[in-house]
């Protein structure tokens, strides 16, 4: 199988990292902006786009700062993270997201990305 490829976006949001954090961390949060629908019972999150499923594991969690979630159908060292970043002098507030695909698909799913931010971008009004 063909090894996946780490990359890393950043995101400048003009947003409360406070408030950030809870698009970023809920299912209710996650449904606004990143897929259809979002359920959870406990660490297992299920994502739900046009009627397919996909479920993660939540592997870790800092209250206000970061989610970290691993595909459960994904390979073993692939994850995808979403971290609040906040400028200790300007006080801009950012998003890194850090994620896994394959080689060939990189520039696709980081167009992905780019458009799941905007939509974020446009339910927290700082678009």
């Amino acid at each position: 199988m063909e090894e996946k490829v780490k990359y890393e976006l950043e995101f400048p949001i003009h947003s409360s990292p406070q408030l950030l954090y809870q698009y970023i961390s809920t299912p209710s949060g996650l449904s606004e902006w990143f897929a259809d629908n979002v359920n959870s019972r406990g660490e297992l999150f299920t994502f739900i786009w046009d009627g397919a499923e996909e479920q993660a594991k939540l592997l870790r969690k800092k209250s206000g700062e970061l989610v970290k979630f691993k595909w459960i159908e994904g390979e073993e060292d692939t994850f995808f993270e979403i971290k609040i970043v906040v400028d200790e002098i300007t006080k801009d507030v950012s998003l890194m997201i850090t994620d896994f695909t394959d080689e060939d698909e990189v520039e696709e799913a980081k167009m992905l990305w780019e458009n799941q931010i905007s939509d974020l971008k446009q339910v927290l009004g700082s678009a």
